[in-house]
């Protein structure tokens, strides 16, 4: 695969991968992809959170949205409804990450009265 840039006469490549050095002695080695959850039914995603469930309804409007066998009438309704799902599972997050910050907050001191 190695070609030389005209004028240059440096080998080059097409594609440079993840290169990284090894030491004297050492077998490279690729580094590992994490295995990607499997994603839930809509059925299995009803008995969980409210987070799940939308996470997989989010997913299977999507893939309605991407199949060659959905009608074009339906477009656009899943399309709208896909917007709110998603709308719908930022503001869980934020409300989620909203609560942990207030956990880990200093309680209130009690107000002293005679303070005022």
């Amino acid at each position: 695969m190695a070609t030389t840039r005209a004028g240059r006469g440096r080998p080059t490549t097409k594609t440079r991968g993840n290169l990284r050095a090894v030491p004297t002695g050492t077998k490279a080695t690729t580094p590992r992809k994490r295995a990607a959850a499997k994603p839930k039914t809509v059925a299995e995603a009803a008995k969980g959170s409210q987070l799940e469930l939308l996470e997989a309804l989010r997913a299977r409007v999507a893939k309605t949205i991407d199949s060659d066998s959905c009608p074009p009438r339906d477009l656009a309704a899943l399309t709208r409804r896909l917007q709110e799902i998603t709308r719908e599972i930022a503001a869980l997050k934020l409300a989620a990450e909203q609560e942990a910050k207030e956990k880990d907050a200093p309680p209130d001191e009690a107000l002293d009265a005679a303070s005022l």
